[in-house]
């Protein structure tokens, strides 16, 4: 399948997230509890795979697979939850812009020196100088949103 189609899905995913951290604000306001709320919010997560791996649960971990696992490999799911946390206890007070953007330049960041250095088993894909030009350039957009 040529890469190009994944693109459109990412944005709408993209576009998706930042709606959810604002639904997730309103969840939490609804229900006072912020770890309430956090417990819908990924109950119906959790719903959700259920249904989908009950729909098509193959292919199945291997024993190898599992026992060559990395220890940080299952912690993606929390780190995760981080994210949606923040989201439904500070979207509503720093605002929808400010905080979908940080959370994007921060992740950008992370994300070029996870791919120069190949953390995380990634393969690598070293550092330029355009690569650093829209890092900064993000900061500067971000810098901006918040801003104003």
């Amino acid at each position: 399948m040529n890469s190009m189609w994944f693109y459109p899905l990412i944005i709408v995913a993209g576009a998706l997230q930042a709606m959810g951290n604002s639904m997730n604000a309103q969840l939490r306001n609804s229900l006072t509890n912020p770890w309430l709320a956090s417990i819908v919010s990924f109950g119906l997560i959790l719903a959700f795979f259920i249904c989908a791996f009950c729909i098509s649960p193959r292919p199945l971990p291997t024993i190898e697979g599992i026992t060559t696992m990395p220890w940080w490999a299952p912690i993606g799911g929390l780190a995760g939850a981080v994210a949606v946390y923040l989201g439904l206890t500070m979207v509503d007070k720093i605002g929808a812009g400010p905080f979908n953007g940080l959370i994007i330049t921060a992740n950008i960041l992370a994300s070029i020196a996870i791919d120069h250095y190949g953390f995380l088993n990634m393969p690598p894909h070293p550092l330029s100088a355009l690569r650093v030009v829209g890092a900064v350039l993000m900061v500067a957009g971000i810098t901006l949103v918040a801003k104003f």
